[in-house]
């Protein structure tokens, strides 16, 4: 994404970039021994990155695979038959049948996320039959459903028979990472903003570890900014609806969008001519230079012209012949009814006339007159057609029955009319017209970030969120938190962003306190690069921190969490249960040594309630 000051006129072109199959990696032996490296899958919902935690070459320090977490399968079609992320050249002809894990940032169809799993592991050079070796550092959303987590650690542990996992934030590992590199010692606090594909997240760090309890989310991302986009562009060019596809919407925002950071004043600017010629994009559509007619000489025009001429007048003919046989037809039928009643055959004529629709005599006289008209006329037509040239027949007044005027609007009056050669037409631009202007749309899509009503959504902007997260805090707290600010996710890389956010921010924090922004390196790759930094740091053992083993899953479930600086929280909840009431037990009568009887029950149990304590996980 580039904010330079271009020349006039700008004018670019959709890459329309195809995605390559990925190939499949040998395992090298220093990942085996002496110990199997971890594998760290950053499982996006917009992009899945999986690669190695281990030393090694350069190659080895990026992750190995980088494909869109999507997976293509017609109905009924084999499991073999699945098209996963890169194997998918084009996403627009299988955009019906493309099916995401995900349902916004938690992943809810674990048939698809085992299907991902089998290509990230074959593709890895994985293929140790019947259990994956290596320990698996994945990450997941904030405040992750404890149903989902058990899901996930059942898919890992019993259908792979993985001997370690560890769960992240993809938000918290980006602010480890960044951290490290500008040497920050731990622990860290600071106040995370995170947006990528489906959702926005603000996570409060307080001494190296996420405050769950304030964390908010935004339901707006990069998914609702390209929707929003792609609206604009189709009603702003209904002509070109097939070629405004969700994939080119993505390529604009991320090469063409940007931030404002006065959004209203940044409107005011594009209402200037010359400010909007220097700063709308022209994307160019691809077309076909070769307009339809438009190298057609005269003489071939004309000739067109009569070959149109003559096609109407055979139509008209054989129509009117038609119209003619009906007509004679008819006419027969009512003379032999009339030729009844001149035979004296008056029960006949009379049943004739009931099946006609008719009443009288006269009334059968009068059709016969009308239809003797018509017949006549037609033949004469037909005698003049038979002799006149194409353009006469064309001016004679056409009769109501002959349909023609049907077929007059395929051929207005002033395609047939003769036209001079030297008549200069108008010039038509077929590559202009085959131009999107993108202009405003460039900063009001990323805008709805800031201000989701924009597209109808009824919920705090990003900013708003992380002024009602600050003010949950003290004061001092509320210091340390807006010392540092952090910015990740695919979604925070537009330009201008890190300045609005310091602008927002200027306007809500008290006077003359102090606040600082930073910008991830990599905002869309750091949170895979911060859990590789985490893997490499805190090897798997059992016990170890952030790492949950094979026995512990068996004990503890699978929503079962171990913390570390980039997890989400595991709190110990206290539960009480209820214990029932046992049944009263009837009264003994016994004889005192004074001879008085005492009636003795059994004593109640007071209704009281256990207390246990039953480890459950929130997050």
């Amino acid at each position: 994404m580039a904010s330079e000051k271009a020349p006039l006129c700008q004018i670019f072109s959709f890459q329309d970039c195809k995605a390559t199959p990925d190939s499949i990696f040998e395992l090298p032996v220093r990942y085996l021994t002496p110990t199997p490296a971890p594998v760290v899958i950053d499982n996006g919902s917009f992009q899945t990155r999986a690669g190695w935690a281990a030393p090694g070459p350069e190659e080895v320090h990026s992750p190995q695979l980088l494909f869109r977490s999507v997976a293509a399968r017609s109905r009924g079609a084999a499991r073999s038959e699945t098209q996963i992320g890169n194997d998918i050249p084009n996403l627009e002809p299988l955009r019906w049948l493309l099916k995401s894990q995900f349902d916004r940032n938690v992943v809810v169809n674990f048939e698809i996320q085992e299907l991902i799993l089998d290509y990230v592991f074959t593709h890895l050079g994985i293929n140790s039959e019947g259990c994956v070796e290596h320990p698996i550092l994945m990450t997941e959303a904030p405040c992750n459903p404890l149903h989902c987590r058990q899901m996930m650690s059942e898919l890992l542990f019993e259908c792979y028979r993985v001997p370690f996992v560890s769960y992240g934030v993809d938000g918290l590992y980006s602010f480890y990472h960044n951290n490290i590199q500008r040497s920050l010692q731990p622990p860290h606090t600071g106040i995370v903003l995170s947006s990528g594909y489906h959702c926005s997240h603000i996570l409060p760090v307080i001494n190296g570890r996420l405050d769950a309890l304030n964390c908010k989310r935004v339901n707006v991302a990069g998914s609702q900014a390209a929707s929003y986009l792609q609206r604009l562009l189709q009603l702003k060019y209904p002509g070109h609806l097939a070629a405004i596809t969700l994939s080119r919407m993505e390529e604009l925002l991320h090469e063409h969008s940007y931030t404002a950071v006065d959004y209203h004043k940044e409107l005011e600017k594009w209402r200037c001519p010359g400010f909007y010629e220097q700063e709308v994009h022209r994307i160019q559509l691809p077309f076909s230079g070769k307009l339809p007619g438009g190298c057609v000489s005269v003489e071939e025009r004309q000739e067109r012209r009569a070959q149109q001429l003559r096609r109407l007048q055979e139509i008209n003919t054989r129509r009117r012949e038609e119209k003619l046989q009906q007509d004679q037809e008819k006419l027969d039928r009512l003379m032999a009814v009339q030729e009844l009643l001149e035979d004296g055959l008056l029960d006949q004529f009379h049943k004739s006339l009931v099946e006609l629709n008719m009443d009288s005599a006269e009334e059968l006289q009068s059709y016969i007159n009308k239809l003797q008209v018509a017949v006549e006329q037609s033949r004469q037509k037909l005698l003049q057609n038979d002799g006149a040239e194409g353009k006469t027949e064309l001016e004679q007044p056409l009769d109501e029955g002959d349909g023609v005027a049907l077929m007059e609007s395929d051929f207005p009056e002033d395609t047939l009319s003769e036209k001079s050669a030297n008549v200069v037409q108008p010039a038509f631009n077929m590559a202009e017209y085959h131009q999107l202007f993108v202009g405003t749309e460039r900063l009001r899509c990323p805008e709805i970030l800031f201000q989701p009503s924009l597209i109808g959504e009824d919920q705090m902007g990003l900013m708003e969120a992380l002024q009602y997260v600050l003010a949950r805090y003290t004061s001092e707290q509320q210091e340390a938190l807006a010392s540092n600010v952090f910015l990740t996710g695919g979604n925070m890389q537009y330009p201008g962003m890190k300045e609005r956010v310091e602008r927002e921010l200027l306007a809500m924090r008290p006077f003359q306190s102090h606040f600082k922004v930073t910008m991830a390196t990599r905002p869309a790759l750091d949170a895979w690069y911060g859990a590789r930094d985490w893997a490499m740091e805190h090897p798997a053992a059992g016990g170890a921190e952030g790492w949950i083993s094979k026995q512990d899953y068996e004990e503890k479930g699978g929503e079962y969490l171990r913390e570390h600086c980039a997890s989400n929280a595991f709190v110990p909840l206290k539960i009480t249960k209820p214990v029932p009431a046992r049944p009263i037990e009837p009264s003994v009568t016994l004889q005192t040594p004074t001879g008085a009887a005492a009636a003795i029950s059994a004593p109640a149990p007071p209704s009281s309630v256990v207390s246990t304590d039953v480890t459950m996980v929130t997050s």
